[in-house]
């Protein structure tokens, strides 16, 4: 898919990541309703990943290699089952938007993870400067989070921060994912990747649904239409549209900048639920989201702003123009 012939793909993909994945946690919290967390992100993930996968058969396009199954299936794991089915379950005892929130230490756990690119990371001053910052604000958001008296006021502050620890476990999670992809890139199209990682993702989420006994209290005509409408809006754009573009971005745009979604995630999560769930922020709350952004920005502050060779290139030779019309006129 070209960038230069379809402009457009970029900034819609952008619009679908910022956007969709922002309300995708509200999306989750309505889910809730008659679903268990594994249940839900199994459903999910598998409904979308038949659609996507019958499609692309349909299509003819084969996918035979069991090396590919392997490496989407370690990737759909990593970055589906683990870091978005246990935002289902940290959800049962965090609003949406804390959870939006707490992703947003996604960045962080890049650079603390890639052990690799450690020496670049740690050569930048604004990086290391970052880390403990956003750890600060980690800290304050959490501390106003344990104690707030939000939708899920009623469960035990041990619990909620329980809930933490595990969504922070995702953004881990995630991070695994998207490097082990980075690193092992599986051969099929885009897409195809995508339905196969879809696919054992929501298996996967399905197993673990049995092991926890989410089966036993699990019951189809007790599910209201809300729930309904979240798993749907989950199916469609959350695991399909949103997902897809993320995976494309990656490809075609660098990481840090696709990365800017978990800086924007939150914000769309908290206007939805003040808009359509009647969900609150406190002040604490939103001083360490502050915090956390603050910190996160800079620890890529050089990455956007670092320019190309090609464009250090034209400013050279800009420059150079400029200073040959600027010498002072020598008569012969």
């Amino acid at each position: 898919m070209s960038t230069t012939k379809n402009k457009w793909l970029v900034p819609l993909a952008f619009t679908n990541i910022y956007v969709i994945w922002g309300i995708t946690f509200l999306a989750i919290s309505f889910g809730l309703k008659g679903f268990p967390p594994f249940i839900l992100s199994g459903f999910r993930f598998l409904a979308a990943g038949i659609l996507l996968f019958g499609y692309l058969s349909a299509k003819g396009e084969k996918a035979n290699s069991l090396v590919n199954w392997r490496k989407n299936a370690i990737t759909g794991i990593l970055i589906l089952t683990g870091g978005t089915g246990l935002v289902a379950w940290g959800e049962q005892y965090v609003t949406a938007s804390e959870a939006a929130i707490s992703i947003a230490t996604g960045p962080f756990w890049f650079i603390a993870i890639d052990k690799k690119n450690w020496k670049y990371y740690f050569s930048d001053k604004f990086i290391p400067i970052g880390l403990v910052i956003g750890f600060v604000g980690l800290v304050l958001f959490l501390n106003g989070s344990v104690n707030s008296s939000s939708a899920h006021s009623t469960v035990n502050g041990s619990l909620r921060l329980t809930a933490f620890i595990v969504l922070a476990l995702s953004s881990v999670a995630w991070v695994l994912g998207s490097l082990y992809s980075k690193k092992n890139p599986a051969g099929h199209s885009t897409f195809m990747n995508i339905a196969q990682q879809l696919i054992v993702a929501g298996l996967a989420s399905f197993l673990i649904a049995s092991f926890r006994n989410e089966w036993n209290h699990f019951s189809i005509p007790a599910i209201p239409l809300s729930a309904w409408l979240g798993v749907l809006f989950l199916v469609f754009f959350g695991s399909i549209a949103a997902y897809i573009s993320y995976i494309w971005l990656l490809s075609v745009k660098p990481a840090a900048l696709v990365s800017t979604h978990t800086y924007i995630n939150p914000i769309v999560t908290v206007l939805a639920g003040w808009i359509i769930a009647n969900q609150t922020i406190n002040g604490s709350q939103l001083y360490g989201l502050s915090v956390i952004l603050i910190g996160v920005l800079l620890t890529n502050v050089t990455k956007y702003f670092r320019l190309s060779k090609r464009s250090k290139v034209k400013i050279r030779r800009a420059v150079k123009r400029l200073n040959k019309f600027n010498k002072p006129y020598q008569p012969i």
